[in-house]
């Protein structure tokens, strides 16, 4: 059995290479979610004018790995508290937002947020939307599998590899 997560957390990049890591996922898929454009390219969702944001698809088999350890790792690896940012990357596209697929997801999705700011784990809000699902659109190929093919490009050893650190320290249980 498996089920299926849609997380935009920035960097379809990064978000693609902390999942991947994960034992029970079976797959993760850049791509883009929540806009209003068929097909879009990357060059029309970096333009801002598509609504879309660069989403992962996370397939995972919830036997081993539930949706509720996929939101301890989302929001444990981003900053959900940054309005169309994640760092340097900026724009709509980079919004913080788990679409959710089911109803389940949904209730998960507001009680792990809930919980979050009762305890105050960040210093800011929450800014993170939880919206329903609708559409995926795969990313063009050469964004799959990013990080695997450039480790020693600027961008991943500045942005992802930190990530991949702090997934490490964190969230050694979730490691395959």
């Amino acid at each position: 059995m498996k089920e299926t997560a849609y997380l935009a957390g920035g960097c379809f990049w990064c978000t693609e290479a902390v999942f991947k890591g994960l034992k029970g996922v079976i797959s993760a898929t850049p791509g883009y979610s929540g806009g209003t454009v068929d097909n879009p390219t990357y060059e029309e969702v970096c333009g801002g004018k598509t609504g879309h944001t660069e989403t992962a698809r996370i397939e995972f088999d919830p036997s081993i790995l539930t949706y509720s350890d996929l939101l301890k790792v989302f929001f444990g690896t981003h900053d959900p508290t940054t309005m169309d940012r994640q760092g340097d990357d900026t724009g709509p596209q980079y919004r913080s937002i788990v679409f959710y697929a089911s109803q389940d997801q949904k209730n998960a999705a507001d009680s792990y947020i809930r919980e979050l700011e009762e305890k105050k784990a960040y210093s800011k809000p929450i800014v993170t939307e939880v919206r329903p699902f609708v559409k995926f659109f795969e990313a063009e190929d050469y964004h799959k599998n990013y990080y695997e093919a450039h480790k020693d490009a600027p961008y991943c050893q500045i942005v992802i590899t930190p990530k991949l650190e702090k997934l490490k320290d964190k969230y050694r249980e979730f490691l395959r």
